[in-house]
C-alpha cells in the first residue's frame, strides 16, 4: 500500500460524534464557517445535537486510523438531511466527500427517507458543486430555516 493520499483512506463507518478526534475536526469546520458567514448565519449542530438517536454520523478515516473527514444525516420522518460535511484540507480532492455522501445517502435510502435536503453557503462553491453532481437541486428553505442570503438550500428526491 502506498502513503499517497489518494489510497490513505480505508474505510468510513457510522460512529459517535463525541470523540476527541472528531470534536477536534468539528471545531475545525466551526473555524472555518466564521471565516465565510456572520454567526447568525451558521446553522451548525452542537455535538449534544449530533449526538441524538435521528442522527447517524459517518466518520472517514486514513490507513493510520486518523479521523480526516465526517459527515451526518438528520432523520425526520420527511427527510434526511445533510449537516457537519467536512474533510479535512490535506485530504480535499480525492474523492472523500464522494464517498462520505454515498454513505450518507445509502442510510438515508435504507431509513426510508422519499428527500434528501442540505443547507450551505454561497462562499463554499466547492461544496456546491459536489452536491450538484450527487444529484442534489436548488430549492427554497425548508424546516425550520430563515430566507438567508448567506444559505443555498438544496434537495435530492429518493424515490
Amino acid at each position: 500500500m502506498t502513503s499517497s493520499n489518494k489510497l490513505s483512506v480505508m474505510h468510513i463507518a457510522f460512529e459517535t460524534p463525541n470523540q476527541p478526534e472528531v470534536i477536534a475536526l468539528i471545531a475545525d469546520l466551526d473555524a472555518y464557517q466564521m471565516t465565510l458567514y456572520p454567526p447568525e448565519s451558521v446553522y451548525a449542530l452542537d455535538l449534544n445535537a449530533l449526538m441524538q438517536p435521528a442522527v447517524k454520523f459517518a466518520v472517514a478515516r486514513d490507513a493510520a486510523g486518523a479521523i480526516v473527514g465526517c459527515g451526518a444525516l438528520v432523520l425526520s420522518p420527511d427527510y434526511g438531511e445533510i449537516k457537519r460535511m467536512y474533510v479535512q484540507p490535506a485530504m480535499r480532492g480525492q474523492g472523500l466527500a464522494r464517498q462520505l455522501m454515498d454513505t450518507l445517502e445509502q442510510a438515508a435510502r435504507d431509513a426510508g427517507c422519499p428527500l434528501m435536503v442540505l443547507e450551505t453557503g454561497p462562499a463554499q462553491p466547492e461544496a456546491i458543486g459536489l452536491y450538484a453532481r450527487h444529484g442534489f437541486e436548488r430549492c427554497g428553505p425548508y424546516g425550520g430555516y430563515p430566507d438567508d442570503p448567506y444559505s443555498v438550500f438544496m434537495r435530492k428526491p429518493l424515490r
